[in-house]
């Protein structure tokens, strides 16, 4: 039986839903958090030389862009059909109609989103991704993306709850292009020019392409466009050297010392937003009347919306209750609390996970299985059973930041 025939059986087998192994990426620049529930003994499971694993993606048919000696499936998702493995991208491309919709292919022609934890012991530098129109000069598309602190992840803070976002307003060209200059003499001072947030679980950001951002250190759970794009600003973060190979990852080879085509690479008007937080801090919003979710048994939450790239919602099924919830396009998914069931599958939050194991916690639910509704199940009767559910482009239910509840009439029951 080819691999596609076997997505196509997992497929019907699963009423529309199937199961993803867990995918894991390395960052060398970066140190590992701890907190996914990789086992600790795994974390350099890939080498020193690779790096710690600090990211786990979700639901990926997007390559990491980890220079030199990446695997050819490192950030690949795996459709897992008994004991055997297919790329999502793969399933996609051959099955694209069954799973994502005929509309969505037609328009899109994949799935466009990527979304992960990432998770470190302290801050990433102060970087940027590209626009599209930058982006697209490398091969690649821009990528905004957004930001949201599960609190079940988050039981400590690390060593830098805070993430410095954007450039203080008064800031100049001129003023960044001092810092770019003093690359090589230690830390070359970008944050002087930066305001640092304080993270709190359970809410999020939305950072658009082109502002700069150093991520603190929460966990944090990431819709973005699927795409790998960045420029590191800061030249040192915790007193290790950032190479400047890292700044212009992304950049033509013709450009990559040139001052003036980096610093254009940032949205300015952005950066220097006297009200950025206004603008770009996001909390939960209910997707229907609270007193009408809780006597279903639930409760769910846009935490991720605005943007028409991709949006998140997190589920919550009381201890033993169940809700059929319906939702207008295909989405993965990551359990994040308790035990129970997604349709057909089984779904258990893991205490700790050996590299190379298979889960229950994440699976993709086709859009017809969306539309049709899925029956989530808690098994608990002390416990909740939480999800986040990852959207690509294409979800009319995404809501603008103005108006958070367009959930349809009957989105659960």
């Amino acid at each position: 039986m080819s691999k596609i025939s076997l997505v196509r059986e997992a497929l019907a087998a699963g009423e529309g839903i199937v199961r993803l192994a867990p995918c894991w990426v390395p960052r060398s620049f970066l140190m590992p958090g701890g907190r996914l529930k990789l086992d600790p003994r795994d974390l350099y499971a890939l080498g020193a030389h690779r790096g710690g694993i600090d990211e786990r993606w979700f639901s990926s048919t997007t390559q990491a862009a980890n220079g030199p000696g990446t695997p050819d499936d490192e950030g690949l998702s795996y459709v897992a059909i008994d004991g055997q493995r297919v790329l999502l991208r793969d399933a996609v491309a051959e099955l694209g109609d069954e799973i994502l919709g005929a509309e969505v292919m037609a328009r899109y022609g994949g799935w466009n989103v990527l979304c992960k934890f990432f998770d470190n012991l302290g801050p990433i530098p102060h970087h940027m991704h590209q626009m599209d129109e930058h982006a697209r000069k490398v091969g690649q598309k821009g990528k905004p993306e957004a930001y949201y602190f599960p609190p079940q992840y988050n039981f400590k803070d690390n060593n830098f709850p805070y993430t410095f976002m954007g450039l203080e307003p008064g800031t100049t060209e001129d003023d960044v292009r001092r810092c770019l200059e003093r690359w090589n003499r230690g830390d070359n001072g970008i944050l002087y020019h930066s305001k640092a947030y304080r993270l709190q679980p359970g809410t999020g950001w939305q950072i658009d392409a082109g502002i700069l951002h150093a991520p603190g250190s929460l966990v944090t759970y990431e819709p973005q466009v699927n795409s790998d794009v960045f420029g590191m600003f800061q030249s040192m973060v915790e007193g290790r050297a950032v190479p400047w190979d890292l700044l212009v990852k992304d950049v033509p080879p013709e450009n990559h010392h040139d001052l003036d085509y980096i610093i254009g690479m940032l949205d300015w008007d952005a950066n220097v937003d006297p009200e950025f937080a206004k603008h770009r801090l996001f909390h939960p919003k209910a997707v229907r009347a609270e007193e009408e979710m809780a006597a279903g048994g639930y409760s769910e939450k846009w935490v991720s919306y605005s943007t028409p790239h991709y949006s998140a919602k997190e589920l919550t099924v009381l201890p033993g209750r169940s809700a059929v919830i319906h939702d207008a396009a295909a989405y993965g998914l990551i359990v994040v609390q308790g035990w129970g069931a997604v349709g057909k599958m089984d779904v258990e939050t893991p205490s700790l996970i050996r590299y190379g194991a298979m889960t229950k916690d994440e699976l993709f639910v086709s859009a017809a299985a969306a539309r049709r509704g899925v029956e989530v199940r808690n098994r608990s009767d002390e416990e909740n059973l939480v999800m986040l559910k990852h959207f690509g482009p294409g979800n009319p239910e995404n809501p603008s930041r103005d108006n958070p509840s367009r959930d349809r009439e009957g989105a659960g029951q």
